[in-house]
């Protein structure tokens, strides 16, 4: 089985997928446009609230990764510990995500995330405790909306 170690989520190394969402230093405000896409004139933006619960078993076994073809999708902590960001590059022949070139990130709970559209990864996993997340992304309503695909059995160890 194929075994991901979790690695400080920064933004120089999450470039490749989306941008890392954190507040100023000082204050002021903070702007991040630059992974939000949409890609279908028609979608309509959409805003969610999530409570998740903790994984209680580690190492974290999956088999599941995930993309939006046509939108980015932003995950905002509100209140929040540690979470997992798994993501995986295109497969260079075929379609799905190469599980081989497979990173994950150890998220704090005051950073965020938008996964740039077209980019595989994860469902969201949280630590610790309880945790609550805003979600943005565009919507159609159409199954282009969103693509869950199996990959190997793959688990996350934390250390």
């Amino acid at each position: 089985m194929m075994r991901l170690v979790a690695e400080p989520l920064t933004s120089a190394a999450f470039l490749p997928y989306g941008e890392v969402l954190e507040g100023p230093a000082i204050p002021g405000r903070t702007y991040f446009e630059d992974a939000l896409a949409n890609r279908r004139p028609h979608a309509r933006p959409s805003l969610s609230l999530v409570v998740k619960q903790p994984v209680t078993t580690l190492p974290i076994r999956s088999h599941q990764m995930e993309r939006h073809l046509h939108s980015s999708q932003s995950f905002i902590p509100q209140e929040a510990g540690r979470w997992l960001v798994i993501v995986a590059p295109h497969l260079a022949q075929g379609t799905g995500p190469d599980m081989a070139r497979a990173r994950c990130f150890l998220a704090r709970g005051d950073q965020g995330v938008t996964y740039g559209a077209d980019v595989w990864h994860h469902p969201f996993t949280v630590l610790d405790r309880e945790a609550r997340f805003a979600i943005f992304m565009w919507k159609d309503g159409t199954k282009a909306d969103d693509e869950f695909v199996d990959v190997a059995p793959f688990e996350v160890a934390l250390d």
